[in-house]
């Protein structure tokens, strides 16, 4: 199964330059680059990058992360000053206003995947955001696999769900562990590491995955950004390519 996986994403990532194409012409300039995976276009609009996220970069907001500074001249090399087109997906905005967008260079490079492919990005999916979905988590593979950037970084190697605490569970992680229970509550299912670390899909998403069941007992690596709350800590799910199976 691992091989066939390996080699689905090596032909992915082949042909991928056939199947994606900015189907917008229009062009735009790109002013300024404020970190990893937001830009400013010379129209006045904020891009976000759809699909992909990239650490933080020191500003008064937020403690810059490690890799932040890398994404950041990167993507400023190769956009600060260029005209780019732009492709959405279902939404067009996010809650702070920005547009959401794959954004591709003059040479029809996808922007996205690039950061990706280097190690510089991880892949964030959130439904129904799903047009590349395929393509970056097949680049991210490779990265991981090839130990790029991000994936060689201690600061984001994968941590058994024993050692969240209050001290550290903040932030992009890496959680491993086996599955012991499925539990139901609200709008959302629970993957439980334990009573006190779960993984929480949420009822709008399930059509996404496979029979929850197959998780149990599993030895698995969940991605994403862990919460605190008076049950314990848990872990936000959207899409199953934020799981992958252990051996």
């Amino acid at each position: 199964m691992v091989i066939k996986f390996a080699r689905l994403c090596c032909l992915i990532l082949l042909f991928w330059p056939l199947l994606i194409r900015a189907t917008d012409a229009e062009r735009f300039t790109v002013e300024k680059v404020f970190d990893g995976d937001t830009i400013l276009l010379a129209d006045g609009r904020k891009v976000r990058l759809l699909g992909v996220n990239t650490p933080e970069t020191d500003n008064r907001y937020k403690t810059a992360e490690a890799g932040g500074e890398q994404a950041k001249n990167w993507l400023r090399q190769r956009l600060e000053g260029h005209s780019v087109s732009l492709q959405t997906d279902a939404d067009l905005l996010d809650k702070y206003g920005r547009t959401l967008a794959y954004v591709f260079t003059e040479d029809q490079q996808l922007v996205n995947l690039e950061l990706v492919k280097n190690g510089l990005a991880t892949v964030s999916i959130f439904p129904p955001n799903l047009k590349y979905t395929a393509q970056l988590l097949a680049a991210q593979q490779q990265a991981e696999q090839s130990a790029l950037g991000l994936w060689a970084a201690p600061e984001y190697a994968p941590q058994t769900y024993r050692n969240l605490n209050a001290a550290n569970y903040k932030g992009w992680k890496r959680i491993t562990g086996s599955i012991q229970a499925i539990k139901q509550g609200g709008h959302s299912h629970f993957l439980q590491f334990s009573d006190q670390v779960s993984l929480q899909i949420e009822n709008q998403y399930l059509p996404l995955f496979p029979p929850l069941e197959n998780y149990l007992g599993k030895n698995l690596e969940a991605r994403g950004w862990p919460y605190k709350s008076r049950y314990g800590y848990t872990l936000p799910i959207a899409h199953p390519g934020n799981i992958r199976l252990l051996e």
